[in-house]
Protein backbone atom coordinates (compact mmCIF):
# COMPACT_ATOMS: atom_id res chain seq x y z
CA UNK A 1 0.00 0.00 0.00
CA UNK A 2 1.29 3.37 -1.13
CA UNK A 3 2.16 5.75 1.82
CA UNK A 4 0.13 9.07 2.12
CA UNK A 5 3.02 11.17 2.67
CA UNK A 6 4.86 9.92 -0.55
CA UNK A 7 1.29 9.71 -2.38
CA UNK A 8 1.11 13.90 -1.50
CA UNK A 9 4.98 14.93 -1.99
CA UNK A 10 4.37 13.72 -5.93
CA UNK A 11 1.33 15.60 -6.26
CA UNK A 12 3.34 18.34 -5.34
CA UNK A 13 6.03 17.98 -7.56
CA UNK A 14 3.34 17.23 -10.46
CA UNK A 15 2.19 20.83 -9.32
CA UNK A 16 5.35 22.08 -9.65
CA UNK A 17 6.26 20.82 -13.12
CA UNK A 18 2.62 22.34 -14.40
CA UNK A 19 3.85 25.39 -13.03
CA UNK A 20 5.53 27.79 -15.85
CA UNK A 21 8.41 29.41 -14.47
CA UNK A 22 8.99 27.12 -11.27
CA UNK A 23 11.56 25.33 -9.95
CA UNK A 24 12.04 22.72 -7.07
CA UNK A 25 12.75 23.89 -4.21
CA UNK A 26 15.62 20.70 -3.67
CA UNK A 27 17.81 23.29 -6.71
CA UNK A 28 17.53 25.98 -4.22
CA UNK A 29 21.29 27.79 -3.82
CA UNK A 30 22.13 29.93 -1.68
CA UNK A 31 22.30 33.30 -3.90
CA UNK A 32 20.11 32.22 -6.69
CA UNK A 33 16.76 33.84 -7.28
CA UNK A 34 14.32 31.59 -7.61
CA UNK A 35 10.26 30.48 -8.13
CA UNK A 36 9.11 28.37 -6.44
CA UNK A 37 5.63 27.15 -5.41
CA UNK A 38 4.05 24.44 -2.76
CA UNK A 39 2.08 24.45 0.19
CA UNK A 40 2.44 26.01 3.36
CA UNK A 41 3.00 23.67 6.20
CA UNK A 42 3.53 25.91 9.10
CA UNK A 43 3.35 29.20 9.52
CA UNK A 44 4.95 31.01 13.01
CA UNK A 45 5.15 34.58 14.30
CA UNK A 46 8.19 34.95 16.54
CA UNK A 47 8.94 38.30 17.84
CA UNK A 48 12.15 38.15 18.02
CA UNK A 49 13.59 41.46 19.50
CA UNK A 50 12.34 44.83 18.47
CA UNK A 51 11.63 43.27 15.14
CA UNK A 52 8.46 40.80 14.74
CA UNK A 53 9.08 38.18 12.09
CA UNK A 54 6.67 36.13 10.28
CA UNK A 55 7.87 32.38 8.78
CA UNK A 56 6.33 29.79 6.60
CA UNK A 57 7.71 25.96 5.92
CA UNK A 58 6.99 26.08 1.96
CA UNK A 59 7.02 22.76 0.85
CA UNK A 60 6.57 21.71 -2.97
CA UNK A 61 7.77 17.51 -2.59
CA UNK A 62 11.04 17.59 -3.23
CA UNK A 63 12.28 19.79 -0.23
CA UNK A 64 11.25 23.21 2.03
CA UNK A 65 12.31 26.32 1.98
CA UNK A 66 11.47 29.04 5.34
CA UNK A 67 9.01 32.51 3.65
CA UNK A 68 10.24 35.16 6.28
CA UNK A 69 8.55 38.69 6.51
CA UNK A 70 10.52 40.94 8.40
CA UNK A 71 8.41 43.25 10.01
CA UNK A 72 5.08 41.25 10.10
CA UNK A 73 2.83 39.69 12.57
CA UNK A 74 0.47 37.95 9.89
CA UNK A 75 -0.40 38.25 6.70
CA UNK A 76 -4.09 37.56 5.59
CA UNK A 77 -4.08 33.76 3.78
CA UNK A 78 -0.31 33.22 5.21
CA UNK A 79 -1.72 29.96 7.03
CA UNK A 80 -0.84 26.24 7.10
CA UNK A 81 -2.42 23.76 3.86
CA UNK A 82 -2.83 27.51 1.79
CA UNK A 83 -0.79 26.84 -2.05
CA UNK A 84 1.53 29.67 -3.03
CA UNK A 85 4.14 30.67 -5.59
CA UNK A 86 7.20 32.64 -3.74
CA UNK A 87 10.35 34.15 -5.80
CA UNK A 88 13.22 35.67 -4.09
CA UNK A 89 16.68 35.02 -3.52
CA UNK A 90 17.86 32.01 -1.76
CA UNK A 91 19.84 32.65 1.75
CA UNK A 92 20.95 29.99 4.66
CA UNK A 93 19.95 30.48 8.19
CA UNK A 94 20.79 27.56 10.48
CA UNK A 95 21.30 25.33 7.49
CA UNK A 96 18.06 26.04 5.77
CA UNK A 97 16.97 27.51 3.04
CA UNK A 98 15.24 30.98 3.61
CA UNK A 99 13.94 33.42 1.27
CA UNK A 100 13.55 36.47 2.82
CA UNK A 101 10.53 39.25 2.12
CA UNK A 102 9.62 37.18 -1.03
CA UNK A 103 7.00 38.04 -3.90
CA UNK A 104 4.03 35.94 -3.29
CA UNK A 105 0.96 34.80 -4.91
CA UNK A 106 -1.53 32.95 -3.33
CA UNK A 107 -3.53 30.07 -5.07
CA UNK A 108 -7.46 30.27 -4.79
CA UNK A 109 -8.54 28.11 -1.78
Amino acid sequence: MADPNQLDAEDLLSEVRMSAGCEQVSQCHRGKVMTVTGRLRAVVYLPQGSVPTLEAELYDGSGSVVLVWLGRRQITGIEPGRTLTARGRIAENQGRSVMYNPWYELSPA
